[in-house]
């Protein structure tokens, strides 16, 4: 995408925010259930009571969310909360772990910090569930609440997953086996044939309509700036992998729609620019808001966060605050970054 179009796609996002900001609620359920898959951007509390660096059900974060620290790795709602709530769901979706049974009926979030494509993906952070096991969960769930499958093709699902295939993986320091085995290219091909599997048996489980996250600029990470880009700027050459990857999912999305009743659409979270959050008051994109100790990513247990958190682009130094997760999934929901259809059409 060249610069001119991607000013014009985050201007048009701006004033759909906007405009969705100052929109009446939306009355009635839109779609009878949302499960969700993914990694630490869409989690809401699955790695709690794992052995893992990877959750975060302490403050600060949390620190906005009407519950306090779930588990979500967000000073507030992550993305699929605000989905769910533009779908019109009275309350965010449950977490797998601890859910009752009936609530396959309404739907479930499987997603895990740490989790990834690739079963050895965050071996270095300890338990995770990877997205074999998600998908072996929602299996479990659906199947012993005897969930119909003509009310699980009528559902949302949503996925987020692959930036820890690349953060905790391919790019690690000393260098993995992956890493060593593939390059960017043959690395992308080997994630999206697993994905693929992956998404083929929840097509059999009757998901029907689906938005895949793309992986954003995470070379552009505070964690991949200090470290991969020197501590100057954004790591190319991790960008540049993601753009490979980002490719070849778009066109997995494309074979799935080929598929009967199958509406898969991509969800674009690299082309935006930290400039073009200006515009909406979103000026820090260089820093975690939360106070994050030399060598880690996280937000140091009870330790001082920013008072203005609608100014940071970034929570911890991977993750985002609130705002931007507000925008994200508002984009997503109603206009620009979703292609071929936005998240509105998947539950209408």
């Amino acid at each position: 995408m060249v610069e001119g179009e991607s000013k014009a796609l985050w201007i048009i996002l701006a004033t759909v925010f906007a405009v969705a900001a100052v929109a009446p609620a939306v009355h009635g359920q839109q779609t009878p259930c949302y499960f969700v898959f993914g990694d630490s951007v869409f989690d809401n509390g699955n790695n709690n009571a794992l052995n893992t660096k990877a959750k975060v059900n302490y403050l600060p974060y949390g620190i906005d969310y009407f519950q306090g620290p779930t588990g979500r790795f967000s000073n507030g709602r992550n993305i699929p909360d605000v989905i769910a709530e533009l779908a019109g769901f009275n309350n965010p979706i449950s977490p797998f772990a601890g859910a009752s049974q009936a609530q396959a009926n309404i739907g479930l979030n499987y997603a895990s910090g740490a989790g990834g494509i690739r079963e050895e993906t965050s071996e270095n952070m300890g338990e995770r569930i990877s997205l074999r096991q998600q998908v072996n969960n929602h299996f479990s769930a659906i199947i012993t609440a005897a969930v119909p499958l003509s009310r699980l093709r009528q559902c949302l699902y949503t996925i987020n997953i692959g930036s820890n295939d690349y953060l905790n993986n391919y790019f690690l320091s000393p260098p993995t086996l992956a890493r060593r085995l593939f390059n960017p290219d043959q690395y992308a091909r080997s994630l999206i044939s697993l994905y693929r599997i992956y998404l083929t048996q929840l097509y059999v489980l009757g998901a029907r309509n689906v938005a895949l996250f793309g992986i954003g600029k995470i070379g552009c990470t505070p964690r991949i700036v200090a470290t991969l880009g020197g501590g100057t700027g954004c790591a190319e050459e991790v960008n540049q992998a993601v753009i490979i990857f980002n490719t070849k999912l778009k066109a997995l999305v494309t074979d799935f729609n080929n598929k009967p009743g199958a509406m898969f659409t991509y969800v674009d979270l690299f082309s935006g620019n930290a400039e073009d959050f200006a515009a909406l008051g979103i000026t820090v994109g260089d820093r975690s808001c939360c106070t994050v100790n030399p060598g880690e990513e996280l937000c140091a247990a009870n330790g001082p966060v920013c008072p203005d958190r609608n100014k940071f682009i970034f929570w911890d130094n991977v993750h985002t605050t609130e705002v931007i997760n507000t925008v994200v999934a508002n984009a997503a929901f109603n206009g620009p970054i979703a292609s071929p259809f936005n998240i509105s059409q998947l539950v209408n």
